[in-house]
C-alpha cells in the first residue's frame, strides 16, 4: 500500500488497535500507569488465599463429618493409634486430633442427622 514498508506496518498495528477498541477491549503500554496497575496489588493476595481457605474449611468439614460417622471414643482410638506409629504416622495424628471446630461441625451434625 506505502511505499514505505514501515508505514505498512504503523498502519496495520493502528487498524488492529482501533478493531480492539471497537469491541471494547483496552490498550495500555508497557511501564505506563493505567486502569489496572492501581488494583493489582490485592488481587494476587485473593489468588493464593482462596485455594487455602477452600482446602482448610474441606479439611475440616471432612473430620468433621469421620467424626461424626465413627463417634467420638473410636476417632480418639484411632488417632492414638496413629499417633504411636513412625515415619509421618505423628504427623497425621496431628493434623487428625479432634479440635474444636471439628467438634462443632461433629455436634451440628448430630442436631441435623440424630442416629
Amino acid at each position: 500500500m506505502w511505499v514505505d514498508p514501515n508505514l505498512n506496518d504503523f498502519y496495520s498495528r493502528v487498524a488492529r488497535i482501533e478493531k480492539s477498541h471497537a469491541k471494547g477491549y483496552g490498550f495500555e503500554a508497557a511501564g505506563t500507569v493505567g486502569r489496572k496497575a492501581a488494583g493489582r496489588g490485592g488481587s494476587r493476595l485473593l489468588k493464593l488465599v482462596k485455594p487455602v481457605v477452600l482446602v482448610l474449611a474441606m479439611g475440616i468439614g471432612i473430620k468433621g463429618v469421620i467424626h461424626y460417622f465413627v463417634g467420638a471414643q473410636t476417632y480418639e482410638n484411632r488417632v492414638s493409634a496413629l499417633a504411636a506409629g513412625d515415619g509421618f504416622d505423628p504427623v497425621g495424628a496431628w493434623l487428625m486430633h479432634a479440635d474444636p471446630v471439628t467438634l462443632m461441625v461433629s455436634s451440628q451434625l448430630q442436631s441435623l442427622l440424630p442416629r
